[in-house]
C-alpha cells in the first residue's frame, strides 16, 4: 500500500487549465485557491511552501489559472520564548503551552474559506415546516457532503414577444467544484442548449443537450471556478433552456438553495393551460417519518403580475385533487415579492396515500380576485438522474461475516409507483433461499420484510429481474430517503448472508449506470479467492474516442478490517487482463477514499481494449490487508477500438490538457518550441542532444534538468542502450532462480507517474517532481516481480560538526564544511525544506539573489555575450544579442559545464560560434 501511495502522490505535475483553474499534483484547484503542495511519501506536505492559483488573462481576454508557489518560512514571526517548538503540520516554530499568539497561523487561516454547515442549513430554509420530524439525521460520509440547489424555469417575458408555455424544474448537487444537474420539462420541445448565466447575465457555461426522447436532461458542470461558486452560493446565478426552433421556447430561472431538498421525496411541476402565459412553479413534498402528514413547499413564478415597488398581497387557493375532485383545500395570502408558500396536510387517509403512490394526485394553485390565474400538476416520486442501487456484502449482513460473496442491484422508479429491479448474486457459500426488500430491523435480528423477490430469482443465472407494483407512499418515501435494504438469505445463513442499503449514487456524467447492470466485484473472483466481508460493483464503458470511463462502488469493508480507511489510501483500483498463457498485466485506475471512485482512462493499450472487447479483462480493488486483491470482477465491454485510443479530445474533459495534434499545439500560446518540435504545456521529454537530461514545458518556458543517477550498491552493473544511468546486472543462471514459474516472465518494468516513463525491473532512480526537478532525498526502485514502484527516503549520515552545510541546493544531505569554503551562510539553502533564503551556486562561486555575471566555460573562456543571473536559487542564462533566449535552460544550473549541451545543440550552435568570436575580439 505504501508503494501504491507513493505511485499515486509522490510525482505531481503542474498544469494550467484555461478558464477553470489550476491542476497541480493530480488535483484540481479553483481560481484564488491556496494550498500546501503534497509530495506524498516519503516527503509529505510541504508546510513551508504555499501555492496560489492566480487568475490570468490571455491575449484574447480569456481567463486561465497560473500556479504560483513561494517559500513562506521567511514570513514566520519571531517566537517570544527561548525554546520554541515546531508543532506537527506547521511551518513556523511556536512557544509551547500557548505562550505564542500564533499570529502567523491566524493570517494563514484568513486565506481559506470555511463553511459553517450547521448555520448554512439553518439559513437556507426559505419557509419553515410546521413539523420538523421529516429531517433525515443521518450524516453523510467524509468527502460525500454536498449542497443542493433548485431552479424553476418559466418563459421570459418581453413586451414585444409572447412568453413560452414551457416550465422546467432543475435540481443541482454541488460536490466540491462539480455541479451535477437533473432537469425535467413540460409543455415544450426537447431543448438543444442549456446555459448558466452569472450575475451580469453573461454565459459562463454552456451544455449541448443530446438528442433523445426522454423528458430528463442529465449533465455535470465540472471544475466550477471559485468566483462562480461564490455567486452560486449567494444565489446570484441563473439558468436558461432553449430550443433550436424559436426563442419563444426559451425558459429561464434563478438558482436558489433550499433546505427542503434534503427531505423531498415527492414533487410536482406546475404548468398553466393558458398558452404563452410565462407562469409555472414546483411543489416539493415529503411525508412525516411517524405520521401520515404531507408537507409541501410551493415555489411560484409568474403567477402574480405586479411591477410596483410596494409588495402586493394576493389571496391564493391550494387544492389537492383526484380526477378533478377536490380532496383538500388550503387558503392563504402571499405577496408579490415573496410568492412561496408552505403548509402541512395532516392525517392523509388510506385512499389518499394510495393515489399518492400511484401518481394520481394533483396539486393546483390559483389566485383569487378579478383576474384569477391557475397552475397545476401531478405529484410523483422525486425524479433525478442519480442511480438507485445497492451493493450487498457479507460485512453488512445482520450477522457480519467474511464469505467473499457479492450482491448487486439497480432500481428504476416510475411515475405510477412501480419499482423495476435487476439483482445479481455470486460467490455464495450455499443456495439462495430468500431475496427480500426490507426495512431497518425494529428489534435486534428481527427482520421487517416489505417485498419478496425470491419467486423471480433464477439459480441458473444468479439473477432476479422484475418489478414491484404495490409500493405504498411510505415505501416510496423510504426508498428515496435511503431507508430500505435488500437481503440475501442462503441455506447456511437463514437470516442473510448478504445485505446492502438501497441508496442513490450521485450522477457523475456516466450514462452506463442509468441503463446497464454493473460488473459485480467479489473476493470470490480474486485469484486465489479471498474470504472478505467487502464487495462492490463497477460500471465500465468505452466512448467513441476509445477512452475508458469507470465508476466503482464498494461496501462491507469495516474500519477494523482496513486501518487505512481513515488515514491513508482506502484502496486502489486496477484494470488488467486475464490470459492464462501470459503473465497478468495491470494498469492503475485510481486510488480512492470512502466508498466510491470514478474517472476516465485515456491512454489505453490496444491489447487491453481487445481484452475488454473479448471479456477477458478484470477490475480489481486492493487494500492494505490484501494488496494482491480484495475484490475483483470480470469486465466485458464490446468496442471497435482495434487501433487503440484515438487522438480526439472531448470538449467536456478538461483534465486532458495535453493536445496531441501538432497543428493545435502551434495555436496554443502556452506550448514550448524546442529542438524543432512543439511541446504541450506540462509535458516532459528527453532531449535529443543528451539522454542525461530531462526537459519539461512550463507555460512557454523549457526547463531542463540533468538526470541524477543514484549510487548503486551491486557488484555488477550494465549500461542499457539509450539510457543515461547504469543499472545493476541481475541476470542469473536458471539454477539460481527460486521461482520456476517466472522463467518465461518478460521484463515489463514499472510505470512511474513522476517522469511518465517505464523503468526496467531492478532499476533505481531519483524521482522527478516538476517543477522542482530530481529529488535526491528519495530513491525509487522498480520491483520487477510485481511491477510495483518502491520509494524510500535517503538516510543521511550522522555528522559531528556543529554547522553542517549543503554543497548544492539540490543535495539531500548536509556535509561538514571544509576549512576553505564559500561565503558564510550561502550553503544553508535547501530546495525541499525551505529553511532559509535561497542563493545560487554556479561552478565554484556563490551568488546572491539578483546578482549578474558572465559564465566562464572551460576551453572557451568567459562568455561575454551570455548573461547569467540568480533568481531565487535558480541560475538562469540567456544570450545578450537576443538571437536565442532560453530564460531557464538549466532549472538549477550549478556549473558552467551544464551550458555545454545547450551551446552545442544544433538549434543554437551558430550563436555559440558568434559568442566565441565575440569573446576573442
Amino acid at each position: 500500500a505504501q508503494c501504491v501511495s507513493i505511485l499515486l502522490t509522490v510525482a505531481f505535475h503542474i498544469h494550467c487549465v484555461c478558464l477553470t483553474g489550476c491542476s497541480f499534483g493530480g488535483q484540481f484547484y479553483s481560481l484564488e485557491d491556496t494550498w500546501h503542495p503534497d509530495l506524498g511519501e516519503p516527503f509529505g506536505i510541504m508546510h513551508c511552501v504555499q501555492c496560489h492559483c492566480e487568475p490570468q488573462k490571455g491575449r484574447r481576454g480569456k481567463v486561465f489559472g497560473k500556479v504560483n508557489c513561494k517559500n513562506i518560512k521567511q514570513d514566520c514571526p519571531e517566537p517570544e520564548c527561548d525554546e520554541p517548538i515546531l508543532l506537527p503540520g506547521h511551518c513556523c516554530k511556536t512557544c509551547p503551552k500557548g505562550n505564542n499568539p500564533l499570529t502567523y497561523k491566524e493570517s494563514l487561516l484568513d486565506t481559506f474559506e470555511y463553511l459553517d454547515k450547521t448555520k448554512e442549513r439553518e439559513d437556507d430554509l426559505h419557509k419553515s415546516y410546521n413539523d420538523r420530524s421529516y429531517l433525515n439525521s443521518e450524516d453523510m460520509g467524509p468527502g460525500e457532503s454536498r449542497t443542493e440547489f433548485v431552479a424553476v424555469l418559466t418563459g421570459v417575458r418581453d413586451s414585444w414577444l409572447p412568453s413560452s408555455s414551457g416550465v422546467a424544474r432543475a435540481r443541482f448537487s454541488l460536490t466540491r467544484t462539480s455541479l451535477a444537474f437533473s432537469i425535467t420539462y413540460q409543455r415544450m420541445g426537447r431543448p438543444s442548449k442549456l446555459a448558466f448565466l452569472d450575475s451580469d447575465g453573461t454565459t459562463v457555461f454552456e451544455y449541448r443537450v443530446p438528442r433523445g426522447q426522454s423528458d430528463m436532461i442529465c449533465g455535470v458542470w465540472k471544475n466550477v471556478a471559485k468566483p462562480l461558486l461564490r455567486q452560486l452560493q449567494s444565489e446570484q446565478m441563473r439558468i436558461s433552456l432553449s430550443t433550436s426552433t424559436s426563442r419563444r421556447d426559451e425558459v429561464e430561472g434563478k438558482i436558489i438553495k433550499h433546505r427542503a431538498l434534503f427531505a423531498e421525496t415527492f414533487s410536482s411541476t406546475l404548468t398553466s393551460e393558458e398558452e404563452n402565459s410565462g407562469m409555472g412553479g414546483i411543489a416539493m413534498l415529503t411525508l412525516s417519518d411517524t405520521e401520515n402528514n404531507l408537507h409541501f413547499i410551493l415555489i411560484l413564478q409568474g403567477l402574480i403580475r405586479h411591477r410596483g415597488r410596494e409588495p402586493l398581497v394576493v389571496p391564493i387557493r391550494v387544492q389537492l385533487l383526484y380526477r378533478q375532485h377536490t380532496l383538500r383545500e388550503v387558503r392563504a395570502n402571499i405577496t408579490s415579492h415573496d410568492p412561496d408558500f408552505a403548509e402541512v396536510l395532516t392525517d392523509l387517509n388510506s385512499r389518499e396515500l394510495f393515489w399518492l403512490s400511484r401518481g394520481q394526485l394533483a396539486i393546483a394553485v390559483a389566485t383569487e380576485g378579478q383576474d384569477p390565474q391557475q397552475i397545476s400538476g401531478f405529484i410523483t416520486g422525486r425524479k433525478s438522474c442519480d442511480t438507485i442501487q445497492s451493493v450487498m456484502s457479507s460485512g453488512d449482513a445482520l450477522t457480519p461475516g467474511k464469505t467473499g460473496g457479492v450482491g448487486s442491484a439497480v432500481f428504476n422508479l416510475h411515475d405510477n409507483g412501480t419499482l423495476e429491479y435487476q439483482v445479481q448474486v455470486a460467490g455464495l457459500t450455499s443456495d439462495v433461499v430468500g431475496l427480500t426488500i426490507e426495512q431497518k430491523p425494529r428489534r435486534r435480528n428481527k427482520r421487517s420484510v416489505l417485498y419478496d423477490l425470491t419467486p423471480e430469482y433464477s439459480g441458473a443465472t444468479g439473477q432476479a429481474v422484475g418489478s414491484w407494483s404495490r409500493l405504498e407512499a411510505r415505501h416510496i418515501h423510504m426508498l428515496l430517503q435511503n431507508e430500505l435494504f435488500i437481503n440475501v438469505a442462503t441455506a447456511h445463513s437463514q437470516d442473510g448472508e448478504l445485505r446492502g442499503q438501497i441508496k442513490a449514487v450521485l450522477y457523475s456524467g456516466l450514462e452506463a449506470p442509468r441503463h446497464e447492470l454493473p460488473t459485480p466485484l467479489a473476493g470470490y473472483f480474486v485469484s486465489p479467492p479471498v474470504r472478505t466481508g467487502a464487495s462492490g460493483h463497477a460500471w465500465v464503458s468505452v466512448d467513441r474516442q476509445c477512452h475508458l470511463h469507470y465508476e466503482i462502488v464498494i461496501a462491507g469493508l469495516s474500519k477494523s478490517d482496513d486501518l487505512t480507511v481513515n488515514a491513508h489510501l482506502h484502496g486502489l483500483a486496477e484494470i488488467g487482463e486475464i490470459d492464462d498463457s501470459s503473465p497478468t498485466r495491470k494498469r492503475l485506475l485510481t486510488g480512492f477514499y470512502g466508498s466510491q471512485a470514478q474517472g476516465v482512462l485515456k491512454d489505453i493499450s490496444v491489447e487491453l481494449l481487445q481484452h475488454l472487447d473479448q471479456g477477458t479483462a478484470f477490475i480489481q480493488v486492493s487494500t492494505k490487508l490484501n494488496p494482491r486483491g480484495e475484490i475483483r470482477g470480470r469486465v466485458h465491454v464490446p468496442n471497435n477500438c482495434e487501433f487503440g485510443t484515438r487522438g480526439e479530445v472531448e470538449e467536456a474533459d478538461v483534465d486532458d490538457t495535453v493536445a496531441k495534434d501538432p497543428e493545435e499545439l502551434k495555436k496554443d500560446p502556452h506550448t514550448c518550441f524546442f529542438e524543432n518540435q512543439h511541446h504541450a504545456h506540462g509535458s516532459q521529454w528527453t532531449p535529443n542532444y543528451d539522454k542525461c537530461f530531462s526537459c519539461s514545458c512550463q507555460k512557454r518556458t523549457v526547463i531542463c534538468d540533468p538526470v541524477i543517477c543514484p549510487v548503486l550498491t551491486c557488484t555488477r552493473t550494465i549500461q542499457p542502450e539509450g539510457k543515461c544511468c547504469p543499472v545493476c546486472d541481475e541476470r542469473k543462471e536458471p539454477k539460481d532462480m527460486k521461482a520456476p514459474e517466472r522463467v518465461g516472465e518478460p521484463p515489463e518494468g514499472c510505470y512511474f507517474e513522476g517522469d511518465q516513463k517505464m523503468h526496467a525491473p531492478g532499476t533505481t532512480w531519483h524521482p522527478f517532481v516538476p517543477p522542482f526537478g530530481y529529488i535526491k532525498c528519495a530513491v525509487c526502485t522498480c520491483r520487477g516481480s510485481t511491477g510495483e514502484v518502491h520509494c524510500e527516503k535517503v538516510t543521511c549520515p550522522v555528522l559531528t560538526c556543529s554547522h553542517p552545510v549543503r554543497r548544492s541546493p539540490s543535495d539531500c544531505c548536509k556535509e561538514c564544511p571544509e576549512e576553505e569554503k564559500g561565503p558564510a551562510g550561502l550553503e544553508h539553502s535547501d530546495m525541499m525544506q525551505a529553511d532559509g533564503p535561497r542563493h545560487c551556486k554556479f561552478g565554484k562561486n556563490y551568488y546572491q539573489n539578483s546578482d549578474n555575471w558572465h559564465p566562464w566555460v572551460p576551453v572557451v573562456g568567459e562568455m561575454k555575450c551570455i548573461n547569467c543571473w540568480c533568481d531565487v536559487s535558480m541560475s538562469k542564462c540567456c544570450f545578450s544579442d537576443g538571437t536565442v533566449v532560453n530564460a531557464n535552460i538549466g532549472g538549477l544550473l550549478s556549473s558552467p559545464l551544464e551550458l555545454l549541451p545547450y551551446l552545442f545543440s544544433p538549434v543554437i550552435l551558430h550563436v555559440f560560434i558568434f559568442c566565441s568570436l565575440h569573446s576573442m575580439v
